[in-house]
């Protein structure tokens, strides 16, 4: 057993073994993870041992709205209308989470709907409520010294049982690296929306992209690094830096996330990577 404080003011909490290498697990998981559909996929691993719930909302400062942005990941059937709700930056359960949260000296905090609904719950909550849900845990992060400039805020949801205390401990634990890996998502998927259209006709360009090249490519757009393609096509880092500055070149794009999607607008992956003929390694 391991033992963590969380409160000074409370009695020293206990994690397990299991626990503990869960959290460590989850961190080193959470280092490769660059899109959106890779963190739906992270947060259902070890994360979702440590707390399970259904239902994460995920927000992150956007400085073009000069607000949090949020999105919704949900592992089993949810309303529509209740995850437009949780997308709605404004919306007064968002808002009361947020204030809570600042009241409570940017710990994390919980709602719980297994108490009578009180008469001022919003339509947000209401919904919740009628899906089952428990109770909601919320927690974030603010720049340094100004705790009001909330950085990327979290939501996590659950119809099975109220969060215990030693969840909520895992949860800071883990808040540090939920909120870089959430930011790096952001950072990766607003690159790849700002790409210029991809140039549809390269044929010589099409035509001179070897094979190895093409496997090259394929985990490019999963986001490898150098040494992770090296190791899985044995060679070395090196050699796979010049097989990137040659794609580039050939393809006319100006880095990889470009390669990529010009890769993709001329259906350079179709045949390439098949399932089982190759398996990037994770660390």
């Amino acid at each position: 057993m391991t033992r963590l404080p969380s409160d000074p003011a409370q009695t020293t909490l206990v994690l397990t073994d299991s626990q503990v290498e869960a959290i460590v697990s989850s961190a080193e998981a959470g280092l490769d993870v660059r899109r959106r559909y890779q963190f739906f996929v992270w947060i259902q691993g070890s994360l979702q041992v440590l707390l399970p719930h259904q239902l994460t909302v995920c927000g992150a400062y956007a400085r073009t709205r000069h607000e949090l942005q949020f999105e919704t990941f949900n592992s089993v059937p949810v309303d529509a209308e209740l995850l437009s709700g949780f997308t709605d930056s404004r919306s007064p359960l968002l808002t009361q989470l947020q204030e809570m949260w600042l009241r409570a000296r940017c710990k994390p905090v919980t709602l719980n709907f297994e108490i009578p609904p009180q008469d001022n719950e919003s339509a947000l909550q209401e919904l919740l409520r009628s899906a089952g849900f428990k109770e909601l845990l919320a927690h974030g992060v603010s720049r340094p010294q100004r705790p009001n400039e909330i950085e990327t805020f979290f939501v996590l949801a659950s119809q099975t049982a109220p969060f215990t205390p030693r969840q909520r401990l895992c949860l800071e634990l883990l808040l540090p690296h939920m909120h870089s890996t959430w930011q790096r998502v952001q950072v990766v998927e607003r690159e790849l929306r700002e790409l210029p259209p991809p140039q549809m006709a390269r044929p010589a360009s099409a035509s001179q992209i070897t094979e190895r090249e093409r496997q090259i490519l394929s985990w490019l757009r999963e986001g490898c690094s150098n040494p992770q393609i090296g190791e899985t096509l044995g060679i070395s880092a090196l050699t796979v830096k010049n097989h990137v500055q040659k794609i580039l070149r050939k393809l006319g794009a100006a880095n990889r996330a470009q390669a990529v999607a010009i890769a993709i607008s001329l259906n350079l992956l179709s045949s390439s990577a098949r399932p089982g003929e190759l398996t990037p390694t994770r660390r």
